[in-house]
């Protein structure tokens, strides 16, 4: 687990998930559980997230597109352009979000034509996660919960790799976690390998005790 901002960022429970967006952010309340909703339902980077152009998001009508797409130039490596369906968890999450205005980045920094920095997002979220008592978590807390959580639902690994845009399933391993349960669910399915015991048995035909081996 990270703490001191050193280690593996958490995964995420159902619960802590609930409880951090209904009574965690409390600074910009819409705009936070905008930014944190596209980081967990699309297991994108923070910086990839805070990059994000309203065009990206929103058509001209205002409307949540169906897909956010996020540009080869934001992307870890500059690799290529990633298009990730909007689920409706998320479509709640951006309809409750008003952007400030309709053109240029979906998060503003404090000063024109800059974006929410990405310390910026961390600091909200440790905040956030100080106030409810969750700990643990960076803002990779999100992509690891996403790529997790696609994994264990049995989603194949190339289709995950696809969504989180790494180069390699090597790299898309170390994202994600082995729960104890899991572990112990492993094991415990090696009982099958047990040997059978013999139990010893009299079948009585008539009062007349019928030989455990048969000679045939």
């Amino acid at each position: 687990m990270k703490i001191d901002r050193y280690g593996r960022a958490k995964i995420f429970t159902q619960g802590e998930i609930q409880t951090l967006f209904s009574k965690g952010f409390t600074l910009n309340p819409p705009r936070d559980r905008a930014l944190f909703a596209v980081m967990l339902y699309t297991a994108c980077r923070v910086n990839e997230a805070v990059t994000l152009l309203v065009v990206d998001v929103y058509d001209r009508r205002g409307q949540v597109r169906p897909e956010i797409g996020f540009r080869k130039n934001n992307t870890k490596g500059k690799l290529a352009t990633r298009t990730i369906p909007v689920i409706e968890e998320l479509r709640v999450r951006l309809k409750e979000y008003h952007p400030p205005s309709m053109e240029g980045y979906l998060f503003p920094g404090r000063y024109p034509n800059t974006h929410l920095r990405a310390d910026s997002a961390s600091w909200i979220l440790r905040e956030a996660c100080r106030r409810v008592g969750i700990e643990g978590v960076s803002t990779h807390s999100f992509r690891r919960t996403a790529l997790t959580q696609m994994s264990n639902a049995g989603i194949p690994l190339r289709v995950i790799q696809e969504i989180s845009g790494h180069r390699t399933l090597d790299e898309l391993y170390k994202y994600l976690e082995v729960r104890p349960d899991q572990v112990i669910g492993a094991v415990s399915s090696l009982s099958m390998l047990a040997p059978v015991e013999v139990v010893d048995f009299e079948v009585e035909s008539e009062g007349v005790p019928v030989p455990e081996t048969f000679p045939f």
